[in-house]
């Protein structure tokens, strides 16, 4: 049994939740329950940036204080849990979480006590949405790509971190595996950035600029941590490591296994800055991150940036959280951005679940009680023509594995559907409905048959039943509660999943 620790990027809580976020907390919940199937001992962080500082416009916008505006949608967010049917460990949030600030403020001290933060005098294109300044170079006709919204230029003395100092130390961990950035395409990105020449990044800003929100930078009052200092810590500081506690240890220092899971735009962030913070407060730095890209609709990043926002819990209240998931692992690769459509959503769980799936079980679960009053047939022998389905179950376990190593979400789906369409083609080629009318004829061997097929369509449904629960636990559930005997008899057959 080894350790597994899985955490996402944490969104800002100026809006609610949109579908973007939705797919990367769903891609961290499978690795977490895949894991934990495998018998691993697993910890799932996630959780809300509170401390940028365009939250205070936004709640003076919505006529609330600061601190209602990120109560009220940080409530949101945790609530995705019921909804998405997420089975995260951990949810912090960093304005009102004591493990953060301690933990930030150790940060703070240690890359201080290594000689990385200095202050000197700031200047440049601050773009609030980012919370970050940008390069002229950057820019689309004098706007921010991401928010479609020109930089302010600011100038004030902020405190700095040796960023440069580190760019060979990760190009090597990189480079070298050591730091496992997926896919490859994003790894490359990284070591590009890297050889072009990292800077020394600011990590605080004036607590007037802050508008008086954000944790204050140790030992100076008047300037307040930049926001993406102070978010990225989460990993860490949700494990005590501001207080000495024993699950930092346990799950970031001894552990194997510490994976991230982020979208493309905060690549930069998240596998040059915050390695190289760990590498300058003595700390082991993550073994994997994995980059997911984004979610468009008529062409744009959907999100709220875009003003594209897809409210996950009202798809989920209206089509099932089993719908949303399915089509976020099936139809979102594992490069490039996938466009969104509720048709599309609608399309893949009735051709998939309803269709597939739903079929599948239903004919099992019916033939064994129209066949033999509902009890699984004991002893039933092999059926030769039944090889190609037990291949698929035998394998299925290890592929998906395989799939979910690479972090390819879609292969892993795809490696549980070869059974479904493995049973189903068997059901076609064996027949059972003629086998049942050939032994009532008298034949015996027919018979035989038969308790042989319901055997192992049984057997193929309860290892769907495991296999997708990562992905779909919820009709997982309700597959397994269908195909297990209760007094020696399966449950009466019950509609699987209704068309959409």
């Amino acid at each position: 049994m080894s350790r597994f620790y899985v955490t996402t990027a944490i969104p800002d809580v100026d809006a609610g939740p949109h579908l973007g976020y939705a797919l990367e907390v769903v891609q961290a919940d499978v690795l977490a329950r895949h894991h934990r199937l495998r018998g691993d001992r697993v910890r799932f962080l996630t959780g809300i940036d509170e401390n940028s500082s365009k939250n205070v416009p936004a709640a003076e916008e919505a006529g609330l204080s600061t601190g209602e505006l990120v109560d009220r949608n940080a409530a949101a967010f945790a609530a995705l849990r019921e909804p998405l049917a997420l089975s995260f460990s951990d949810f912090i949030r960093t304005s009102r979480d004591a493990r953060h600030r301690s933990g930030v403020e150790r940060l703070w001290r240690a890359c201080a006590d290594a000689g990385d933060i200095y202050r000197a005098h700031c200047e440049g294109l601050y773009c609030v949405g980012c919370e970050q300044f940008r390069t002229s170079d950057e820019l689309v006709d004098g706007k921010c790509p991401e928010h479609d919204v020109a930089p302010r230029f600011v100038t004030e003395e902020n405190w700095f971190f040796r960023l440069s100092r580190y760019a060979d130390r990760l190009h090597d961990l990189i480079s070298g595996g050591t730091i496992r950035v997926e896919p490859a395409s994003r790894r490359d990105e990284v070591l590009g950035f890297i050889a072009a020449g990292l800077r020394d990044f600011a990590i605080s800003r004036s607590r007037t600029r802050a508008h008086d929100w954000g944790i204050p930078v140790p030992g100076d009052p008047d300037q307040v941590v930049q926001v993406w200092w102070d978010a990225l810590g989460t990993s860490v500081t949700s494990l005590g490591y501001g207080e000495g506690r024993s699950n930092y240890r346990r799950w970031w220092v001894e552990n194997d296994r510490r994976v991230h899971v982020i979208g493309k735009d905060v690549l930069r962030f998240h596998a040059v800055l915050w390695p190289a913070v760990l590498l300058s407060a003595g700390e082991p730095v993550p073994t994997d991150v994995l980059v997911h890209d984004h979610l468009t609709t008529d062409g744009r990043r959907l999100g709220k940036s875009a003003g594209d926002v897809v409210d996950p819990v009202g798809l989920a209240d209206r089509y099932g959280a089993d719908a949303v998931r399915w089509w976020l692992l099936r139809e979102v690769p594992r490069v490039g951005d996938a466009h969104f459509t509720v048709p599309r959503l609608v399309a893949r769980a009735n051709e998939d679940l309803a269709t597939g799936l739903g079929t599948l079980v239903n004919r099992v679960t019916v033939m064994a009680h129209r066949y033999r009053d509902g009890r699984p047939p004991v002893g039933a022998g092999p059926d030769s023509d039944a090889e190609p389905l037990g291949v698929a179950c035998r394998e299925c376990p290890d592929l998906v594995h395989a799939a979910l190593t690479d972090f390819d979400f879609g292969r892993a789906a795809a490696a549980v559907w070869r059974i479904v369409e493995e049973a189903n083609r068997y059901v076609e080629h064996v027949r059972p409905w003629e086998l049942a009318r050939a032994e009532r004829g008298g034949d015996v061997g027919a018979g035989r048959r038969l308790d042989s097929a319901i055997t192992a369509l049984l057997s193929a449904c309860r290892v769907l039943a495991t296999e997708l629960t990562p992905f779909i636990p919820t009709l997982a559930a309700r597959i397994s509660g269908q195909c297990v005997t209760l007094s020696d008899r399966l449950p009466l057959p019950q509609p699987l999943f209704p068309r959409l």
